[in-house]
């Protein structure tokens, strides 16, 4: 069964930063397209940043030149590196991974940043 777990989210005030990390299990080989969502209270679950088995990413404009996403194949784990995080980036974040034709999703993890 595949699965995806979150960890590093929190609360940190505006300015700071967060790394989101996203580890998967039960695969036989690197997952395919894994990326990040976020949804705020009230507001619809939102693409933050996406990255290919390749390394191609893509990423929200309000995120552009803040956040960083990478990947390790070997460990089928997926980071999200947050920088200059403000008090808008608040909300549940959610892992995503793409494996044999099926979506899968992390549990999420909350991202809290006071003004």
């Amino acid at each position: 069964q595949v699965q995806l777990v979150e960890s590093g989210g929190g609360l940190v005030q505006a300015g700071g930063s967060l790394r989101l990390s996203c580890a998967a299990s039960g695969v036989t080989r690197s997952m395919d397209g894994m990326g990040w969502y976020r949804q705020a209270p009230g507001k619809q679950r939102e693409l933050v940043a996406g990255i290919s088995r390749a390394g191609s990413t893509k990423y929200a404009d309000s995120v552009k030149g803040r956040f960083t996403i990478s990947r390790v194949n070997a460990k089928n784990t997926v980071y999200l590196e947050m920088k200059t995080l403000q008090p808008d980036d608040t909300a549940v974040y959610y892992c995503y991974g793409g494996y044999e034709s099926e979506n899968y999703w992390g549990q999420g993890t909350q991202v809290t940043v006071s003004s």
